[in-house]
């Protein structure tokens, strides 16, 4: 009788410990849903969350709208969750809410879109695209394509479609832009204004530039869901897309691999999605008591163009019909 109620009382140790596995609760708070991109990043985290055994996702789309956000971040601390993923709608208006998480002792874990708080806030890890590296790659792209096709010294005029303006991939691809044209005096910015890093308004900015500046040579697209847009808008004003005007998006989504290879763009530089495998490594970690570094990770990321060969400092492109197969998102 003694051996049964060892037993019992064994067993039901170790299913409540289970049970208190199970109950791990992260949340995460993302921006929406504007591009290819973002619904490949929520969709990669989302996924490597909900297959972990013992995990359980309490996920947030707010819509585009940083009050969505605050509200959302804090719903998680009413909840009790055991750690928050964030990616901010914009990198300021953060300091009061992540500091009430703070406040909480909440592992916050910061994803893609950092706050500009990010040194007056406790965070355990940090992870996302190099966005200045990013806008400075755009650039010495379409300058060094230029000089390839023997147009590096015409005057060029560029226009540059930013994103959601006060994003902190906005903010960085725009200071790598106008960093990077420093070095290509021949290259003059005739338009520059956001396009939300959305499709739907890529494509009705495009066709208002066109109706008022009389010559664009290259766009400068801060994601390919603009750039896409804005081949629509080239193609409806009857002028060739990838040849009339040059287009070099980012992010490197399917999509754009698809319209360089078809001739509508010609470049896209890398800013991978594919979070999840971060998001898992480093949960882990914080369960097993390890101690993350604060400095922020970036991946590995490419450059993608029609032929492939074009340095941008450091880094030469790859033809984007030799890896299309390859692509995830």
């Amino acid at each position: 009788m003694k051996k049964l109620l060892a037993l019992a009382l064994a067993l039901v140790m170790i299913l409540g410990a289970a049970s208190a596995f199970a109950d791990y609760k992260v949340a995460f708070s993302q921006i929406g849903q504007e591009s290819d991109w973002r619904t490949a990043n929520t969709d990669s985290i989302k996924a490597a969350i909900e297959n972990h055994e013992g995990w359980e996702l309490i996920y947030d789309d707010a819509q585009q709208k940083q009050e969505n956000q605050i509200k959302a971040l804090r719903n998680f601390i009413t909840q009790g969750v055991d750690v928050i993923l964030f990616t901010g709608v914009v990198s300021t208006g953060w300091e009061e809410v992540l500091k009430e998480v703070n406040d909480e002792e909440i592992p916050l874990l910061l994803i893609d879109r950092l706050p500009d708080c990010i040194d007056q806030i406790d965070y355990v890890a940090a992870f996302g695209g190099d966005f200045v590296e990013e806008g400075r790659r755009q650039v010495a792209w379409a300058g060094e394509y230029l000089k390839s096709i023997g147009r590096g010294e015409e005057e060029i005029n560029v226009a540059i479609m930013e994103g959601t303006t006060g994003a902190s991939a906005q903010v960085g691809r725009t200071e790598g832009n106008l960093a990077a044209l420093a070095n290509y005096p021949n290259m003059k910015v005739v338009a520059q204004q956001s396009g939300n890093f959305t499709r739907a308004e890529g494509q009705p900015l495009m066709e208002s530039w066109l109706k008022s500046i009389d010559k664009i040579d290259v766009l400068i697209a801060q994601n390919d869901d603009m750039a896409l847009g804005a081949v629509d808008a080239i193609k409806a004003a009857g002028l060739v897309p990838g040849k009339d005007i040059i287009i070099v998006g980012c992010d490197s989504v399917k999509a754009a691999f698809d319209a360089i290879v078809a001739g509508d763009m010609n470049a896209t530089i890398e800013c991978t999605p594919l979070y999840g495998p971060f998001v898992v490594e480093t949960i882990e970690k914080l369960q097993a008591g390890e101690t993350l570094s604060k400095e922020v990770i970036h991946p590995e990321e490419g450059v993608f163009d029609m032929d492939g060969g074009i340095d941008v400092g450091g880094i030469v492109s790859v033809k984007a019909a030799d890896v299309i197969d390859q692509r995830q998102y």
